[in-house]
């Protein structure tokens, strides 16, 4: 029986009018290879243990041999690009061969990114190159591990067809799973094209597929806008706590159904700096990290001028003011966890804001101070004031921490116990990702895999591993990413 008999496969996308995509057949590369199977989520939707090592799995996954299994199609979206609408936007290197239903029942769309020009390539070239694509699978896979929305990466290949960059690079496929590739702009094309009725299609399908709960609101239009904004405030408040910085939120790149989307260049932060940049192509840092919140509110205020057609100005206003409110309530129970606080008292916010202050001023690591604060059941203070030049000042906060931690109904060994499950010990540095690409470019992906195998455990205490948990070299502090890919 073919591997791909056994796989539950879908296309409720074509349920759509044509105008909404491009039936597009993938572009062969030349002698694609696996060099990474993510098996564990493999499994969830029924693919064979040794999957990774059938030849027919790679030629019809890759595109290199068409089945009647998938209809790859180009989604047709536009979007806000720092801040500047564009109408000729789609899907440009990625195409959606269908969806996959795991053995839990949840559908996930599947995207093979890399294949080829489309009606929106505009004047690119359809591919992406080897260090995106090993970027984009640690990162989303490494953000899973992290308990952050996000899209999944099933599986990568490298192929000997040349891309060029700034320079030639070697090509690369991304086999990339989500529960939707619909983002903003979609809703934003139907919109300015004065496509109504079409928009009003899309949205009731939206509301079919990823929110039915939705169907019998009184409003069900306004009841969707009003979970998507939800959900966007939930997966900001995953990214500022965990010091992720995305480096592109145009509306394009933004979910519905706030999941992690489009990893381009992104960064973890080093030494806590609350204006970091990780992408240099954004000299003005509107997407810098600590814009990030309000970025999404603008994205969301661009999405509700799309819905007008379908919901009043009025309810799209006082749907928009929950934002705010519901990520600094998710954004205070994070941080209240990160810092092993269950009791609230009134200088709480006080000494939070004191102390982002101190790690600002004194340039200390994000990760490893949260790691190393959880870990003061078996660590001295000594572990925690080495983190600080300033000595003093850091013997002054740890007396004022311990003190506020007398309030706590948990023991030590209780409350750091619960923070180690919040502060990861491993995170995607960008200069761990560099050296994976470095290596991966002279042929061996084998630092690739064993990120890929540490980060799914960031929390867990992995001493084989402790080198990937050191800090940064300088050269490897604040890289700034190319959009570039």
């Amino acid at each position: 029986m073919p591997l791909l008999d056994r796989i539950a496969i879908t296309h409720r996308y074509t349920m759509l009018p044509t105008g909404f995509y491009h039936y597009v057949l993938p572009t062969p590369l030349d002698n694609p290879r696996w060099v990474s199977w993510n098996q564990p989520l493999a499994e969830c939707f029924g693919f064979p243990h040794d999957a990774n090592q059938s030849s027919e799995l790679l030629n019809v996954l890759s595109g290199a041999v068409s089945t009647e299994q998938f209809k790859p199609l180009a989604m047709k979206y536009a979007g806000h690009q720092f801040g500047v609408y564009n109408p000729d936007l789609g899907d440009g290197r990625g195409l959606l061969l269908g969806e996959l239903t795991s053995g839990s029942g949840s559908v996930f769309d599947l995207h093979l990114k890399g294949a080829g020009q489309t009606p929106y390539s505009r004047s690119g070239d359809g591919r992406a190159v080897l260090r995106s694509t090993i970027r984009e699978y640690l990162c989303s896979e490494a953000m899973a591990g992290l308990d952050v929305p996000t899209t999944r990466a099933l599986g990568m290949m490298v192929t000997d067809t040349p891309v060029y960059r700034e320079k030639v690079e070697q090509g690369a496929l991304l086999l990339r799973l989500a529960e939707t590739h619909i983002r903003f702009g979609h809703f934003e094309h139907f919109f300015y094209t004065e496509q109504h009725d079409h928009l009003q299609h899309f949205a009731d399908k939206v509301i079919e597929w990823h929110f039915p709960q939705c169907q019998q609101a009184k409003q069900p239009y306004l009841a969707m806008f009003e979970r998507i904004i939800e959900l966007t405030a939930d997966m900001i408040t995953h990214w500022q706590t965990k010091g992720f910085a995305h480096g592109v939120m145009n509306t394009d790149n933004m979910s519905i159904l706030g999941q992690t989307f489009d990893y381009g260049p992104f960064g973890f932060m080093d030494d806590y700096e609350p204006g970091y940049i990780c992408n240099h192509s954004d000299y003005q840092g509107r997407y810098a990290f600590n814009n990030q919140p309000s970025i999404a509110l603008w994205n969301l205020t661009a999405l509700a001028q799309a819905l007008t057609p379908l919901i009043q100005r009025a309810d799209l206003e006082r749907a928009l003011e929950q934002f705010t409110p519901r990520l600094q309530s998710q954004y205070s129970a994070h941080m209240r966890a990160k810092f092993g606080l269950a009791e609230k008292c009134p200088e709480d916010g006080a000494f939070f804001n004191d102390s982002f202050a101190l790690m600002e001023s004194e340039g200390v690591d994000y990760t490893r101070f949260f790691r190393t604060l959880s870990c003061l059941d078996f660590n001295d203070s000594a572990s925690l004031i080495d983190l600080f030049v300033d000595r003093t000042k850091a013997e002054q906060w740890v007396s004022e921490y311990l003190l506020r931690c007398e309030k706590e109904t948990l023991n030590a060994a209780e409350r750091c116990e619960r923070m180690r499950k919040v502060n990861p010990k491993y995170i995607l540095r960008n200069y761990l990702a560099q050296q994976a690409i470095d290596e991966a470019e002279q042929g061996d992906f084998s630092f690739v895999n064993t990120l890929a195998e540490v980060l799914k455990a960031p929390y867990d205490e992995q001493p084989k591993y402790d080198y990937l948990a050191k800090l940064p070299p300088e050269w490897g502090k604040r890289m700034a990413i190319s959009c570039s890919s």
